[in-house]
């Protein structure tokens, strides 16, 4: 019981370092696993993508901060298994996907839904994402958007 304790303590301020590594080096995404720190600067979903497809090894076990989570994102998230999310912003979508694993997830501000950038619509992979029932079908989704950035 009291090792238990322990791992918890040690989790969350391994946690709270991740965080604080988001806020004051201004990434958009950290990722800690095995006491190596990741950060990342791109938008959208498309580091997250990365790792899942190149190195889902970086995110099996992992606690993740992330500025902006949207259903696309929570769905790597889940699928490379991931233990721990924080985010600025996380979208209804993403938590009721969340909702369904064992995955603790923190956040600062929930919103209906990830709006795009130009703050005029629903976010493409949000909107594109938003209906797919399964995790497969949403990455399969994710995998021919971000060829179609190519």
């Amino acid at each position: 019981m009291l090792l238990v304790l322990l791992l918890q303590i040690v989790s969350q301020e391994m946690m709270k370092r991740v965080v604080d590594i988001l806020h004051s080096e201004q990434c958009s995404c950290v990722v800690e696993n095995r006491g190596e720190i990741h950060t990342f600067f791109g938008r959208g979903v498309k580091d997250l993508y990365t790792l899942y497809t190149t190195r889902p090894d970086i995110l099996h076990g992992a606690l993740i901060a992330d500025k902006v989570v949207g259903r696309a994102a929570a769905a790597l998230m889940i699928m490379g298994g991931v233990k721990q999310v924080y985010a600025d912003t996380i979208s209804e979508l993403a938590l009721e996907l969340f909702s369904q694993t064992d995955i603790k997830v923190d956040f600062g501000n929930r919103v209906p839904h990830i709006i795009n950038r130009n703050k005029t619509d629903m976010c493409p992979m949000e909107r594109t994402t938003q209906h797919l029932n399964s995790l497969d079908t949403i990455i399969d989704a994710i995998d021919k958007f971000i060829c179609s950035l190519a």
